[in-house]
């Protein structure tokens, strides 16, 4: 079974997924769009109309991470 992400956020077509690695988060950053063939796909490139979402969803994600750190 694959692991689960800690934690997602999504603005728009952008999303945010944090992964607890033993303690040690990571964040993937990712824009959602449809293929020629109509199926959904992720990528890492952004257009310049996606930069805020991305900015909010890493702020987001950043905050999240934070709050979990200092709870221990």
């Amino acid at each position: 079974m694959a692991n689960q992400p800690a934690q997602k956020f999504k603005i728009g077509l952008i999303t945010a997924t944090v992964w607890d690695n033993d303690g040690f988060y990571t964040v993937d950053l990712s824009r959602a769009y449809k293929s020629d063939t109509d199926e959904w796909r992720n990528t890492g490139s952004f257009h310049h109309s996606d930069l805020l979402n991305l900015a909010k969803c890493a702020e987001r994600a950043e905050i999240w991470i934070g709050r979990q750190m200092n709870a221990r």
